[in-house]
């Protein structure tokens, strides 16, 4: 009885690392990890858990148009499910937004996996059609009567296939604590990094059509949020030009708990990234930032998110970047194209008092159900704010020839990039 009391563990290193980030896991031949139909099954675990599938697209004007799906389960609470809907016309500035707790969520749908799900209020079909030139796709439909139908066809072309960083079935996930086999908690990413969505939104008997480029991301945080991350930045840039080009990045930077050497030791930032050049994928990137650690100028693989020239806003404490620069590096994945693929992506995004593209500074806590904030305290001290922005840029890509005519000695593609800056504390 009373050896219950004692822990029969051997001690642990205070200094030992206590995050192990998916960037420094694989080498750079192995970061494509090709996805199975499991990695975009939804989770649905219980804990602390966040979970989400964003589709974004892009319209030949500049819209903005992303819906969410986000499943939050906070301890031993029922979980909540929320659809959420978003279009940003930065012509115009209109802007359409909807965040819905849905009734009756379901997943797996009958017939079907968990790759499907439906509530009251929507549903999302996955789909697949083997041997064809979009072999997956989803069908999503929101309908709230009376306000806003939503209706959309997301297809993945077979040159883009989905990724994670690393094959197998820890391919993809950063995780925290010392005990990798009983971690603290994990992060992870899936990614469509290029699809093509048709459709219609009908609002106030207005009809848009939706006709555009954009791509697909699956991501779960095993994890209380202010646990996993200081900050996030996301970006992902579309272009119809040399036969379709899109580049994507995700970036967190772990709180300072979680770092190699222990607690004190963190700020470290993952990040992870993708090229389609000539609408196929061209190159998966994956780099670690170290804050002991400068990172060279140059390095075989490179995968990094840059704030220039912050500004102080008063609206929400932070020092918002009023440009990014975002750099990629990787081996190609063509076989008939063997050598590096590069990628500089900037973009101007205004100050706070002369915004460039600002679609909305989201104060992520008034956002979320109220009795959500009332069970998960440990928001209590942090004032988490989500900065997005879209406006059009340039893409300077650089790589073997065998991709495209000219690659070797640069090329440029013009488009949009939708960008978000997540602070979190």
């Amino acid at each position: 009885m009373f050896s219950s009391l004692f822990s029969t563990l051997p001690p642990v290193d205070p200094n030992a690392p206590n995050f192990h980030p998916v960037s420094s896991t694989f080498p750079k031949e192995e970061l494509f990890g090709e996805l199975e139909p499991t990695d975009t099954a939804l989770l649905c675990a219980g804990g602390f858990v966040t979970e989400t599938q964003v589709w974004y697209h892009i319209l030949e004007d500049g819209t903005s148009v992303m819906c969410q799906i986000i499943h939050s389960s906070i301890g031993l609470w029922y979980p909540t499910i929320q659809f959420t809907f978003k279009i940003f016309n930065p012509k115009t500035g209109e802007k359409t937004w909807r965040s819905v707790n849905v009734s009756n969520f379901t997943t797996p749908v009958p017939g079907l996996d968990k790759r499907s799900s439906k509530a009251d209020e929507f549903t999302v079909t996955h789909r697949s059609h083997p041997n064809s030139e979009f072999p997956e796709s989803y069908d999503i439909q929101f309908n709230l009567p009376n306000d806003i139908q939503f209706s959309l066809e997301v297809r993945r072309p077979v040159g883009a296939p989905g990724f994670k960083v690393g094959k197998g079935p820890k391919g993809g996930y950063s995780y925290f604590g010392h005990d990798l086999e009983k971690p603290d908690g994990y992060v992870i990413h899936r990614f469509w990094p290029l699809t093509h969505g048709k459709g219609q939104i009908i609002q106030q008997g207005k009809v848009l059509a939706v006709d555009g480029p954009g791509m697909f991301v699956h991501a779960i945080q095993g994890m209380r949020p202010n646990l996993v991350a200081a900050r996030w930045n996301f970006a992902h840039f579309q272009s119809k030009d040399h036969g379709g080009v899109s580049a994507i990045q995700m970036e967190f930077t772990t709180t300072d708990a979680y770092g190699r050497k222990g607690p004190g030791s963190g700020f470290v930032s993952v990040n992870i990234g993708s090229l389609v050049v000539g609408g196929k994928l061209a190159s998966v990137t994956a780099e670690t930032k170290w804050p002991d650690e400068e990172q060279p100028e140059q390095a075989d693989v490179i995968s990094r998110a840059t704030h220039l020239n912050p500004v102080h806003d008063p609206d929400t404490g932070y020092n918002q970047p009023t440009e990014l620069l975002f750099r990629f590096a990787g081996p190609s994945l063509l076989p008939d194209a063997p050598g590096t693929v590069e990628a500089t992506l900037p973009t101007s995004v205004g100050s706070p008092t002369e915004p460039k593209g600002l679609i909305e500074k989201v104060d992520v806590l008034a956002e979320i159900p109220g009795f959500v904030k009332a069970v998960v305290s440990y928001v209590a001290g942090t004032k988490p704010y989500i900065y997005q922005w879209i406006n059009p840029t340039k893409i300077t890509l650089k790589g073997p020839d065998a991709i495209l005519p000219g690659l070797s000695e640069g090329l440029e593609a013009d488009g949009h990039v939708y960008v978000e800056a997540t602070f979190i504390s």
